[in-house]
């Protein structure tokens, strides 16, 4: 990783009850010969020496693209927000890069972009396409923690909302961007 940017932990959420694929593993499904978080892993892993997957179930076959696996503190798939608060206690960085398994067409290039943003405002960064925030494809100052955790004390289960709490740069993309491809149902895995 160039020197312009910070050390960074990835976090690949992974958590999810699947239920657009059947109750199936998104993260553990085929495309093109390899599960989706094998595709994520290979774009992340030159990035950074923590890779943490949130992952509430076949933690043995994610351990294979992980440095670090965590589960959800409760139980029943509580959700994304859930998984990053759980991710960020066990990030060994300050910042912190949060991704789908699900997104398989993710570059460096825009991690790099969100990182290099996160770092020149020294807050969170998160795509946004037009007026809608992509919140699985962020950099967060893991000092958000704490904001994170007062949210889901409060009754907040949305990690959009839990992180717009704060300031978060915004890296505009372009409505159609493939890089954001998230790959939540059968039929988009034929792409």
């Amino acid at each position: 990783m160039p020197d312009a940017f910070p050390p960074c932990s990835i976090l690949i959420l992974a958590g999810g009850r699947g239920q657009r694929m059947g109750g199936r593993d998104k993260g553990l499904i085929d495309w093109q010969g390899e599960p989706l978080v094998a595709h994520v892993q290979r774009v992340v892993r030159p990035l950074s020496d923590d890779l943490v997957i949130s992952c509430n179930r076949n933690q043995e076959a994610y351990r294979a693209y992980a440095d670090q696996v965590v589960g959800d503190a409760e139980a029943d798939f509580p959700g994304p927000l859930a998984g990053g608060i759980a991710g960020l206690k066990v990030a060994r960085h300050e910042w912190v890069v949060l991704l789908a398994c699900d997104a398989p067409r993710v570059d460096q290039v825009l991690i790099e972009d969100l990182l290099r943003l996160a770092k020149a405002n020294d807050s969170a960064a998160m795509v946004r396409q037009g007026e809608y925030w992509q919140p699985m494809f962020s950099v967060l100052p893991k000092r958000v923690l704490p904001v994170l955790e007062q949210a889901w004390a409060a009754g907040e289960r949305s990690l959009q909302k839990a992180l717009l709490r704060e300031a978060v740069q915004g890296l505009a993309c372009a409505d159609d961007d493939c890089r954001l491809s998230n790959f939540n149902s059968p039929e988009l895995l034929q792409g």
